[in-house]
């Protein structure tokens, strides 16, 4: 059974650091990809970072140049670290997994978390 947890949410001031982390369990595929995907009251879900196997990144315009993230293979983890933060971040995060790609890199049809909250106050 897979499993996805993640945590390092929380509240900061516009301008802050938060560093959110997913760990799997249960998820044994070679070829995957993997990603970081918010929600917000009232808005609709979307993808702000992905990974896929073979390393390559895909980020949002909107959080270019300040999130990055990054995985470690051997721990089964996949991290999100959210610098410059600013109130429009503020959302619901979800970390999700899939062998079924779209573009490549956007997990489809997978494997989520329960979330994390980020919110950015101003």
């Amino acid at each position: 059974q897979v499993q996805l947890v993640e945590s390092g949410g929380g509240s900061v001031q516009s301008g802050g650091s938060l560093r959110l982390s997913c760990a799997a369990s249960g998820f044994t595929y070679s070829g995957y990809c993997a990603g970081w995907f918010r929600q917000a009251p009232g808005k609709e879900r979307e993808g702000v970072a992905a990974v896929n196997s073979v390393g390559n990144t895909r980020y949002a315009d909107s959080v270019k140049g300040r999130f990055t993230i990054s995985q470690d293979i051997a721990k089964k983890s996949l991290y999100l670290q959210m610098n410059s933060l600013k109130p429009e971040d503020t959302a619901m995060y979800y970390c999700a997994a899939s062998t079924i790609c779209s573009g490549g890199i956007w997990p489809r049809f997978g494997y989520w978390g329960q979330g994390t909250q980020v919110t950015v106050s101003s």
